[in-house]
This record gives C-alpha cells, structure tokens and sequence, in this order.
C-alpha cells in the first residue's frame, strides 16, 4: 500500500524529530554555558551517583507503566501542561545542587512518562495494553545514546531492535506477575539497556545545572529543554507506530530508511 502524501509527510516530520535530537547543543546553547565547564563542578564519584538515581527513576517509571493509564481518547496531548511541572523541579533542583538530583529526576522522570503517555494516546495507542505502556519506557532510550555507540547503532531503528528483546521478555515478566520487581532478570535487563542511554542525557543536563551561576531560573530552563526533548522523541516515535499500524513494520522502516531530513 502506497503511503498518502499527508503519512510522507508525517513520516518526514517524524524522522527529523528522531534523528537530529541534539540535547547537548540545545541545553548549552540555550543557557549559554559550555558544558565542558559543567563538568568540572562536578563532585568526585558523581558518575556513581548518577547512574544509581538514573535506575532507581526508571524503576519507578516502570512501577507506574505496569498500571493501567488512564486513556480519554485520541485528543490532542497535554504538552505545556507538563513542561509547567517539570520546570518547578528543575528550579527546585538547581537551587539545592547535585544533592537533589534523586528526587528531583524522580520527579522529572515520572511527570515526562506522563507526558510520553500522553502523546502516545493522541497519536491512537492504547495505553490499556502493556506492550504500549512499555513503548512509553523505550522512549528514555530513544532519546539518548550510549557511550559505546558508532552511527549505526544510535539510528532509531538501530535502538528499537536492540531494546526488542529485553521489553518483550520484560512485558511476559510483567503479564504473568502483575509487577515490574526490580531484581527479576528480565526487569534487571531492560532498566540496565533503558539506563545505558537515558543516564547520558541526565549527565548533559546535571554538566550544567552543576556550574555554580545557574541557580534556580538555569534549573528551571534546563528542565524544559530536558521535557521538550523527549516529548519531540515520543512524538516522532509514536507517529512512526501509527503507520505501522496501517502499513506494516517493514513498509515504514523501508520508507524511512530512504527519506533524507
């Protein structure tokens, strides 16, 4: 089935928004600070801390994902609204330095699942199913990439292939027991490959927050671009599962693959 030219379009909007995320530039551009210098405000073990704050949000999310959401309809989503919210974290944030970022990336993390939620049931999935539910967690890995990554790995094809695996052994995990227990291999699994990509962009976004003038307002800014990045991301992502839905996997991927943005 030919794609009508409205789903080109679509499709075209939707690999522009995947494919050229740019977080890092954004943020440094926007606040007007090098996030090299970010770094060496940092305090030591900060990696560490990091990556522990990192797994323990996406276990929370994933807590959250293994319950029904709530799904009012293919209405437009709520995008402002929780761009609202997550600024009020990152003011939070930037105020009290890297000793809040656990809770405030708790925070941040469970309100952007929300929104992915959101954007995805206006794009027509059904946030009944876990399988949806799921393809919300695996936006924190889109919108990121992992230190070890050529060009060919961090394309978004490339990710959801790598992550197929583990969310479908996490989704017959989560089916059978009703709960995402994070020492379950398969939960252990997916949180670690989610992790891998999504503790990259919390590392850009903290660089920046660390840098002593930033302060409450540098927090707030830096909250929205983090917000706005993976709302582009789920919005191109759950685009590209609509037309999936209407002319199969294989038809998109070939369509996309061939399109120049």
């Amino acid at each position: 089935m030919a794609l009508s030219r409205r789903d080109r379009n679509s499709l075209r909007y939707a690999k522009t928004l995947l494919e050229h995320p740019g977080l890092a530039a954004r943020i440094a551009g926007l606040i007007g600070t090098p996030m090299e210098k970010g770094y060496k405000y940092l305090p030591a073990r900060w990696s560490d801390m990091v990556t522990k704050a990192t797994r323990i949000a996406l276990q929370k999310a994933l807590d959250l994902a293994a319950v029904t959401m709530t799904d009012n309809g293919a209405v437009p989503s709520a995008d402002p609204f929780h761009k609202i919210i997550v600024a009020v974290t990152g003011a939070g944030g930037g105020a009290l330095g890297i000793a809040a970022l656990p809770v405030e990336l708790s925070i941040s993390t469970t309100v952007m699942l929300r929104s992915i939620a959101d954007i995805a049931r206006s794009e027509g999935e059904d946030l009944s199913s876990l399988e949806t539910r799921l393809a919300c967690i695996e936006v924190f890995a889109l919108g990121g990439r992992s230190k070890g990554d050529d060009a060919a790995e961090a394309g978004y094809f490339a990710v959801r292939a790598a992550l197929a695996k583990g969310i479908s052994e996490a989704i017959g995990y989560i089916a059978e027991r009703g709960i995402a227990k994070e020492t379950a291999p398969a939960i252990v699994r997916l949180i670690s490959q989610v992790a891998s990509r999504f503790g990259v962009c919390v590392s850009e976004k903290i660089a920046v927050q660390a840098v002593p003038v930033i302060g409450a307002a540098g927090g707030a800014i830096t909250n929205l671009i983090f917000i706005d990045h993976f709302q582009r991301i789920a919005r191109g992502h759950f685009i590209v599962r609509r037309l999936e839905r209407t002319y199969g996997a294989e038809a998109i991927r070939s369509r996309y693959q061939k399109l120049s943005v």
